[in-house]
């Protein structure tokens, strides 16, 4: 009788154990990525592997490009790579170009003469290149079930684009990108950036956040959030910090690739523009989008400071100058690219940064978003501090004229949360407010 109750509680623990091995695996209720800031060209990245062997790639982080792409040699040489052919679907979804042969693209392990072609962009050097469309397994994600991070998630099927390096005569793909940077991570409003294929894969809310990182990673990562909150921000939830604006849609293409459909750019609907509480005067109608598709406010992570056409900046920069004379700042020479400079020593110090005029974008709805010091001063040399804006000139960009580019310098330590289902942006003001920045994330 003992044996039999023995062996019944030996088969019974055998059958727990195997229903335990059998039990599928916790649905990802998000990704999360970290964030790091090259104190050198002040930009962003992060790291993910892709391959079978995995390979390590660093990517800039570029919220305006469609899709994720790398450069690729013979060290790249996948398993589990599968070129997406011409004319497919997922061709048509990558907005595929032309056809790639294996004449001109040998490298690439798998290769046929009917790869789906593409032209990712290099927003740094600002040229395109040829590259295919392949799929791929992605690694060294972080799962989060909404309590606790996992590292090394395999994300099967992966859809991005390699490129050749030294490849048709052009030289150094790479350029413009941080040091030791292998390619661009797309975050685009398109059917095949990473939000949208985690989302699609992994039935999650559609949304991404952001929280860039004011520093470089020795003082701590930034992080990339994909599928929703909840924002750990011990003792906060920063979710609760977000104020929402729409989203609203250009019309025309805004590029890289120009084409008859709407951009697929995050562009807000600035109203207006106040100075320590008084509305600088200029032509608002630059701040809508007319029929060309010119004018607006769009948010880029390109560039390092916030540009604005010239009939906006300057006023701008006056109504601060007039509001930092009243505090008994001092200005100094102007140091390019910036127009107004100031002495240090005679502005304050505060937990949001410098003690400056505040400047506030009031939004559709009449939501304000309010950059403190921290984020609308730059420092240029001993003593010397400058309004972080610069002149985009009377026709900025082309061929579509934006006239107001938000950079990554009045981005950082915000946590900025993308709703693509619901087109709006989630916005919390400086963390800053909250005695917290974005490395203080508990992720990593």
């Amino acid at each position: 009788m003992a044996t039999s109750s023995a062996l019944f509680s030996v088969l019974l623990l055998s059958l727990l154990s195997l229903s335990v091995a059998l039990k599928p695996p916790n649905k990802p209720h998000a990704f999360i990525l970290p964030i790091e800031k090259d104190p050198a060209t002040l930009q962003y990245s992060t790291s993910i592997d892709m391959g079978t062997p995995p390979v390590t790639l660093d990517l800039v982080i570029d919220i305006r490009e469609r899709f994720l792409w790398f450069e690729c040699d013979n060290a790249y040489n996948s398993s589990t790579y599968h070129p997406v052919p011409c004319r497919s679907r997922k061709c048509k979804q990558a907005k595929g170009t032309d056809c790639i042969t294996c004449t001109n693209h040998p490298l690439k392990t798998g290769c046929t003469n009917n790869t789906c072609g593409v032209q990712p962009f290099n927003s740094f050097a600002e040229f395109f290149v040829s590259g295919d469309m392949g799929e791929d397994t992605l690694s060294s994600m972080y799962s989060t079930d909404g309590a606790t991070a996992l590292s090394n998630t395999h994300v099967p099927s992966f859809l991005s684009s390699c490129v050749y390096p030294d490849k048709f005569g052009v030289q150094g793909f790479l350029q413009g990108l941080a040091k030791g940077k292998k390619g661009v991570l797309g975050l685009a409003r398109t059917a095949i950036s990473l939000p949208t294929q985690l989302a699609t894969k992994y039935k999650l809310d559609h949304k991404f956040a952001l929280c860039l990182p004011s520093a470089s990673k020795k003082n701590g990562f930034g992080d990339l959030f994909v599928g929703g909150g909840p924002y750990h921000l011990p003792p906060h939830d920063a979710s609760k910090f977000l104020v929402y604006t729409p989203l609203i849609i250009n019309p025309h293409s805004t590029g890289p690739i120009f084409d008859d459909d709407p951009s697929t750019e995050y562009f807000i609907d600035v109203k207006s523009i106040k100075v320590d509480g008084k509305v600088v005067n200029f032509n608002t109608s630059l701040l809508s989008i007319n029929k060309q598709g010119d004018g607006g406010t769009k948010l880029s992570t390109v560039i390092p400071h916030t540009k604005l056409h010239s009939l906006i900046y300057q006023p701008l920069v006056n109504d601060f100058v007039k509001k930092a004379g009243v505090r008994k700042i001092k200005r100094v020479t102007a140091v390019a690219p910036f127009g107004a400079c100031f002495d240090s020593r005679t502005i304050g110090k505060t937990t949001i940064g410098p003690a400056v005029p505040t400047i506030d974008l009031i939004l559709k709805g009449g939501v304000q978003w309010r950059m403190y010091g921290a984020n609308s001063m730059v420092k240029v040399a001993k003593n010397v501090l400058c309004l972080g804006f610069v002149d985009g000139g009377l026709e900025p960009g082309s061929p579509i004229a934006t006239s107001i580019v938000i950079g990554g310098h009045q981005l950082e330590d915000n946590l900025l949360e993308f709703d693509l289902v619901s087109s709006k942006l989630g916005f919390s003001s400086s963390l800053l407010l909250h005695n917290a920045k974005c490395s203080h994330f508990k992720v990593f």
